[in-house]
C-alpha cells in the first residue's frame, strides 16, 4: 500500500510479537499490570475492541494490558489507530507510568463508514474493498453501495474519497485531486482538491451517485493496480494469502436414494436392461 502511493519503505520494519512476548521481562510486566489494573478498568479499556459478555474469558481482560505493553516493547514514539482504539490509548497513558515507562503519543483517525451504511465490517464483503478485489468486483461493490442523493452523512462512497482517494493522490502526486468525468453529459469534468467542496456539490445535486460511483471505481482500481501486480508476481504472497484465507470447502451434494422402483430407473430382468415405466400401487 505504501509503495502504491509513493511512500518510501526503506525504514519500514516489521516485528513479530513472538520475538518479545515470551521474554521473562514482558511476562513479568504482565503480572505487574495485572496487579494494578482492575477488572472494571480492563473492561472499559477494551470496550470497543473486545467482545463484552457477562461471563467473559480472561483473555478479554488481558488484551488491553498486552496492547499497552506493546508500546514499550516495540520501542515506539507513537501508536496509530482508529477512533475505536481511543479507550486503549487512554489506558496506555495511565498505566505505563505506573510501572516506570514513559507515555507515548497517540494518533487517531476516523472510522470510515461501510459501503452499505453504518460501520464497515470484515464479515460483510459488500461493506468494504479488499486490496486484492478484481476491478469488476470493485465496480460491482461500488455500484451496489448505499449513496442516497444529496445525503453526505454515512455515505461510504464519499467517505472513500475523503479518507482514501484524496489523501492517496496527495502522497502520490504531491497534490490532492479527485476527478469526476461528465463526458456523457457533454460537460467539463468536476475536479476536487478538498472534500468540503465535494460535499457541497453533492448536497446541491451538482454531483450525484450516477457520476460519483464510476469515478470512485476508476480511482480505486488505479490505486489497487500496483498492489495486485505485486501480488501476482509473488508466489510466496499467493501461498500465504491462501493459507490465511482458505476458500470455503464445497459441500458435496448428497444424491437422494429414490429406491429401485421409480419411473426411469434402469433394471435388468434375465439379463435384459429395461426401465420401470410406472409405479405399482
Amino acid at each position: 500500500m505504501l509503495e502504491a502511493v509513493g511512500v518510501s519503505t526503506e525504514k519500514l520494519r516489521f516485528v513479530q510479537g513472538s520475538s518479545y512476548q515470551k521474554s521473562p521481562e514482558y511476562v513479568m510486566d504482565i503480572y505487574k499490570l495485572s496487579s494494578l489494573v482492575s477488572e472494571h478498568d480492563a473492561k472499559r479499556a477494551g470496550a470497543e475492541v473486545v467482545k463484552q459478555t457477562a461471563n467473559a474469558p480472561l483473555s478479554g481482560l488481558l488484551y488491553p494490558i498486552l496492547q499497552v505493553l506493546d508500546e514499550q516493547y516495540l520501542d515506539v514514539d507513537a501508536q496509530f489507530g482508529g477512533l475505536d482504539q481511543r479507550k486503549l490509548f487512554t489506558a496506555a497513558k495511565e498505566w505505563l507510568p505506573k510501572i516506570g515507562y514513559k507515555q507515548r503519543a497517540h494518533l487517531l483517525n476516523p472510522m470510515v463508514p461501510g459501503l452499505q451504511g453504518g460501520k464497515m465490517s470484515s464479515s460483510d464483503q459488500d461493506s468494504k474493498i479488499d486490496l486484492l478485489d478484481a476491478p469488476e468486483v470493485v465496480s460491482k461493490k461500488i455500484k451496489k453501495a448505499v449513496a442516497a442523493p444529496q445525503v453526505v452523512e454515512d455515505n461510504g462512497v464519499l467517505a472513500f474519497v475523503e479518507f482514501v482517494l484524496l489523501p492517496a493522490s496527495g502522497l502520490k502526486n504531491g497534490k490532492r485531486s479527485f476527478t469526476v468525468d461528465r463526458e456523457r453529459d457533454g460537460l467539463e469534468p468536476l475536479v476536487y482538491d478538498n472534500i468540503a467542496q465535494m460535499q457541497d456539490d453533492y448536497r446541491n445535486d451538482v454531483l450525484n451517485p450516477q457520476l460519483l460511483k464510476p469515478a470512485v471505481s476508476k480511482a480505486l482500481n488505479e490505486l489497487l493496480a500496483p498492489v495486485q501486480a505485486a501480488y501476482q508476481a509473488s508466489k510466496d504472497w499467493q501461498e500465504v494469502a491462501l493459507k490465511a484465507y482458505p476458500p470455503p470447502a464445497k459441500k458435496e451434494k448428497k444424491v437422494k436414494n429414490k429406491g429401485t422402483r421409480h419411473p426411469g430407473h434402469t433394471i435388468k430382468v434375465d439379463g435384459v436392461t429395461d426401465k420401470v415405466k410406472e409405479m405399482e400401487v
